[in-house]
C-alpha cells in the first residue's frame, strides 16, 4: 500500500516488580548520591569505541535522563514559531543571559533502551517563557522522576506533569511564574518517595516546598519557605523509619515530616545560590555552596531536631574548594566534589571530614556542571566540552581514562547496570562494552 507509514518501534513490556535499587529513577540515582551499586560501566569509550547507540534528540535540555526496566525518560524545550523582541522581565546583559524569542514546546519522552529509538514524544505545554534563562542553560533543566508507572515531570513556570509510561497524562499542575534571581532560569527536579511528590519552589517571590499525591496530583501539604532563589532538589530520606525532605537553600538547610511538612531540624551556613543537592549516608547528611562564599558541613541526623546551627550535631565544616553547581558524590565512605565549577576535585572522608585529596586539577576539562557519579570502585566525572574522566575511588588521585566525546554536556551522567548515559545538548549516548571484546 502506498505511502503507508513506517512502523513505530513496540515499546517493552513493563516491568513493575524491578529492584529499584538497580534503577536510576531520580536525578541522583537509587541512593539519592550519585552511585549506581552493582554497576561497573566501561572506563574507556569514543566516538568510535563502546558507544552502543547515539540518538539525536529534538530541541534542547539540561536534564538528566532516568531509567526504569527498559525504558528511559527524559524532558526538552524545543523553539517553535517566529522570534519576537519584545521586552522581557529580564534581558540579555550582565549575567549572561538569553532572552526567549521564540515560543517553546515543553516534551517528555521515553527511549528503548536496547537501541536508542524514541518510543514516544508526549508535548505537554506550548508558551513563551515568561522570564530568561542563563545563556548555557535551557527550559527543560529539572531532571524527571519515575516509579516505574508514573514519570512526573518539572517544567517550573510552565507546570508540573504526571504521565504514564506509554505516554498518558495523568494530572498536571500549574504553581505559578517563578521570578529567579538573575533570570537565570529555573532547574530543582521533583522527588518522589513512595506516594508523595516533594518539589522545591524557592525563587524571588513567596517560597515554598509543597508535596502533591503522586496518583492525583492533589496538594498534600505547602510549608512557606523564607528563602530566595534556590536551585537545589530535595533529598528525601528515612531516618529512624520516618521519611523526611530535605532541601538546602540560603537562610537554613530544612528537614520537613514528610506527612505533614512541619519542620524537623534546621541548620544555617550555607551561601546565597544554593544549587548543589544535599547527599546522605549511614546516619550522615551532607549539604555545601559556592557563592559569595565556600562551605560544606555534616549533619549527624542521630537526635536531629530544632536550630542545629553552632551545635555538636554539625559534625565538621569546611570553607574552601566547595561546589557551586555540581552535586557531590557520596561512594564508599568518601565525598568527591568539584571546586565551585571548575576543573578541580577534591576528596575527603565523609565521616571525619578528614581530606583525602585535592583539590586536583582536572587535566582537558573546561567549565563543569554536571555531577560526578560512582560505579565499579570508580569515579566518572564529566566537562562540558565532551571529556570525561575515569579515577579509582580507593583513596588517592588516581587518573585511569581520559574520553572524548562531539557534543557539550551540562546533564549529570545516568548508571544502570554496566551502562552509562550521558545527555549532551544534541544526542544521548548508551556507553556499553562492545559485545564479543
Amino acid at each position: 500500500m502506498e505511502n503507508e507509514p513506517a512502523p513505530r518501534p513496540q515499546p517493552p513490556a513493563v516491568k513493575k516488580s524491578l529492584d529499584a535499587s538497580r534503577q536510576w529513577a531520580g536525578w541522583r540515582g537509587p541512593l539519592g548520591t550519585g552511585a549506581a551499586p552493582g554497576s561497573a560501566p566501561p572506563i574507556e569509550w569514543s566516538e568510535e569505541k563502546n558507544v552502543r547507540w547515539k540518538t539525536t534528540l529534538p530541541g534542547k535540555g539540561h536534564s538528566t535522563p532516568v531509567i526504569w526496566g527498559e525504558r528511559i525518560f527524559l524532558t526538552s524545550a524545543a523553539a517553535f514559531g517566529e522570534a519576537t523582541k519584545e521586552e522581557h522581565e529580564h534581558s540579555d546583559g550582565d549575567h549572561d543571559n538569553m532572552t526567549p524569542e521564540f515560543h517553546q514546546r515543553s516534551v517528555v519522552l521515553a527511549i528503548n533502551r536496547s537501541d536508542g529509538s524514541i518510543l514516544w514524544e508526549k508535548i505537554v505545554n506550548e508558551e513563551r517563557p515568561h522570564e530568561s534563562s542563563h545563556i548555557t542553560g535551557s527550559w527543560a533543566s529539572n531532571s524527571p522522576v519515575t516509579d516505574g508507572e508514573h514519570v512526573i515531570a518539572s517544567f517550573g513556570s510552565r507546570g508540573i506533569y504526571c504521565l504514564d509510561v506509554h505516554g498518558e497524562l495523568i494530572w498536571k499542575k500549574d504553581l505559578g511564574d517563578m521570578e529567579v534571581k538573575h533570570g537565570h532560569g529555573e532547574g530543582s527536579s521533583p522527588a518522589l518517595h513512595e506516594n508523595t511528590v516533594v518539589v522545591n519552589w524557592d525563587h524571588e517571590g513567596d517560597s515554598f516546598a509543597i508535596a502533591l499525591d503522586k496518583n492525583t496530583g492533589k496538594e498534600i501539604w505547602r510549608t512557606p519557605r523564607d528563602e530566595v532563589s534556590s536551585w537545589s532538589t530535595p533529598l528525601i530520606i528515612e531516618h529512624n523509619g520516618r521519611p523526611q525532605a530535605v532541601i538546602a537553600a540560603t537562610t537554613r538547610v530544612r528537614s520537613y515530616d514528610l506527612t505533614d511538612g512541619k519542620v524537623l531540624w534546621e541548620c544555617g551556613g550555607l551561601s546565597n545560590n544554593v544549587v548543589a543537592s544535599p547527599v546522605a549516608e549511614a546516619g550522615f547528611l551532607y549539604a555545601a555552596s559556592s557563592y559569595e562564599f565556600q562551605a560544606m558541613f555534616a549533619i549527624r541526623l542521630e537526635g536531629a531536631s530544632g536550630d542545629l546551627t553552632g551545635t555538636d550535631a554539625v559534625t565538621w565544616k569546611i570553607d574552601r574548594h566547595t561546589p557551586y553547581v555540581p552535586s557531590p558524590l557520596l561512594y564508599r565512605g568518601k565525598l568527591f566534589f568539584i571546586r565551585h565549577l571548575q576543573a578541580f576535585l577534591s576528596c575527603l572522608d565523609a565521616k571525619s571530614g578528614t581530606p583525602i585529596f585535592g583539590p586536583r586539577r582536572l587535566p582537558g576539562f573546561q567549565m563543569i556542571y554536571s555531577s560526578p557519579v560512582g560505579a565499579g570502585g570508580k569515579v566518572y566525572i564529566l566537562s562540558r566540552n565532551g571529556v570525561m574522566l575515569v579515577i579509582e575511588s580507593a583513596g588517592k588521585y588516581d587518573l585511569l581514562a581520559a574520553n572524548q566525546l562531539e557534543d557539550s554536556f551540562s546533564a549529570s551522567p545516568a548508571i544502570v547496570d554496566d551502562e552509562l548515559y550521558l545527555r549532551g545538548e544534541h544526542h544521548l549516548y548508551c556507553i556499553a562494552k562492545e559485545t564479543g571484546k
